[in-house]
């Protein structure tokens, strides 16, 4: 299926895209190699900042804590197991398991430990093509969950939605994985095929979705202009924030203004978060120094904000764009236009991501990826778990939400199941009212199904079969592609000129 981006729903693709030091797994960093050392700040021992400590430093530091007796302990237990365990260990896997088992204990999906093998094989990654689904993914309740799909993916064309979480990879479940490995089971060469089982809020059953592998879109600003009652509105989407986007989104805004544009929707529908850098200087491009940007909170409650040098906002009205896949840096910069900007948030509630983390390598090739901070909106709220509403709630039509036809024996009349209520709610969509949508297939449901078939060149049985379940399928997503059915979209131009 081939659904459209914004509706279904770097740093990473899942299994694939990789942005400086870390993977597109719903983390935001301070920067980018070098920067991102120098903006972490790790607590212990003072304030000292870890990341930032030259190799001797970090030497001597992790020298100090060795005499500690929280470590003497571990080294006890190495000791204890290695000398009576009923069979011979590995050094290295008990330190392994120890470092994870530390991780673990925070309960916290964004701090995660790579080991030389798993960082290794990302590194591979890097320097070949970006090849893989093309979905940004998070854990949560111990679940490998989808954040969104990213433009043009064959995720986004599966239709894979934001808040799905994937239970088994090829047949083989991912439970008791942590996220890196699961991805790793995922990721794979451009033309080669992968089943998920999805467990999909609101349904019953788990879905079967098949994907063919393929080369990741690294383009993450597309840009266009509209006519709305006689002004030019420029639309900005961004699908990521990746180390160029930032360039290629002042590049865009240029050549609207240049154009005459009148009014800006910036569409961040979608879109899994990335790079703050890059976040943060496409705001100051819009903010003033009224209020800060961001604000960023340690463990000590210490904030520091982050401020605009500009005095006057553009001549020109804004609305910004988002959804349930809007995470990170786009409620970065949903929170900050809304809140710094005074400008509306049109759609649904974003995702819920309030936290940042920073890659710290071991040394010995392994890495660990660990929460620093909380970021605070420019009121100082905290968004975590609990998103950012819009100012204007808008949903797109019930259709949008459907879900892929997987059908093993022909629906027909007197069946009630979820799958009936998928199919009504496809069939309304296109214009054949079942006369309901709460999963009962009625007369009503039956004849609609007949009106479809006729129009689509079907046998005329009253029935959803394999073929017809198809069809549906193909003129649901033609309806999806329609800018005219994009109510979303139409309201924040609508907004934009009030």
């Amino acid at each position: 299926m081939n659904w459209k981006p914004r509706y279904i729903a770097l740093l990473m693709a899942l299994a694939v895209l990789v942005g400086a030091a870390g993977s597109y797994i719903g983390i935001e960093y301070f920067g980018s190699g070098e920067q991102q050392s120098q903006s972490a700040q790790v607590a212990d021992k003072g304030a000292e900042n870890f990341g930032s400590l030259s190799a001797d430093e970090q030497k001597e530091f992790l020298k100090d804590m060795a005499g500690s007796e929280d470590l003497k302990k571990i080294e006890q237990a190495m000791g204890v197991i290695k000398k009576n365990y009923v069979e011979e260990v590995d050094d290295k896997k008990l330190v392994e398991g120890a470092v994870q088992g530390m991780l673990d204990t925070l309960e916290d999906p964004y701090s995660v430990y790579m080991d030389q093998e798993t960082m290794e094989q990302f590194n591979e990654t890097i320097e070949s093509s970006f090849e893989g689904i093309g979905a940004e993914v998070s854990m949560v309740n111990d679940k490998v969950t989808i954040v969104a799909p990213i433009k043009g993916s064959p995720a986004e064309e599966a239709g894979l939605k934001p808040n799905d979480q994937i239970l088994k990879v090829d047949g083989k479940s991912v439970e008791g994985l942590d996220l890196y490995d699961a991805v790793l089971k995922i990721r794979g060469e451009k033309g080669t095929e992968v089943t998920l089982e999805i467990d999909r809020p609101g349904v019953t059953d788990p879905l079967s979705i098949k994907l063919v592998r393929d080369d990741i879109p690294l383009e993450t600003v597309y840009s266009d202009m509209k006519t709305v009652d006689g002004k030019k509105a420029g639309v900005i989407e961004i699908t990521s924030f990746s180390e160029q986007t930032s360039d290629e989104f002042h590049e865009a805004l240029q050549k609207l203004e240049g154009n005459g544009m009148e009014g800006l929707v910036i569409d961040v529908r979608g879109n899994p978060g990335g790079l703050f850098t890059d976040v943060k200087d496409i705001l100051k491009e819009f903010l003033t120094d009224d209020k800060p940007i961001v604000q960023v909170e340690d463990r000590n409650g210490e904030i520091s904000k982050e401020y605009s040098s500009k005095s006057k906002k553009k001549d020109y009205p804004i609305t910004v764009l988002m959804d349930e896949g809007s995470a990170s840096a786009s409620e970065i910069l949903a929170a900050s236009m809304q809140e710094a900007g005074g400008y509306d948030l049109v759609g649904t509630k974003s995702f819920g991501k309030g936290t940042v983390q920073q890659a710290i390598p071991m040394g010995d090739g392994s890495t660990i990826k660990l929460t620093l901070f909380k970021w605070l909106t420019p009121d100082g709220n905290w968004i975590h778990e609990k998103g950012i509403k819009p100012t204007v709630e808008v949903k797109q039509p019930a259709y949008f939400y459907t879900n892929p036809v997987e059908i093993k024996e022909p629906l027909k009349y007197n069946d009630t199941d979820e799958k009936v209520g998928n199919i009504q709610k496809m069939l309304k969509g296109l214009g054949h009212d079942p006369g309901r949508t709460d999963g009962y297939f009625s007369k009503g449901t039956e004849a609609a199904v007949k009106d479809f078939q006729k129009e689509a060149d079907l046998s005329v049985t009253g029935e959803v079969d394999e073929e017809t379940g198809g069809k549906l399928e193909e003129a649901i997503i033609e309806e999806v592609r329609n800018e005219d059915n994009d109510k979303q979209m139409q309201k924040a131009l609508d907004v934009l000129f009030q």
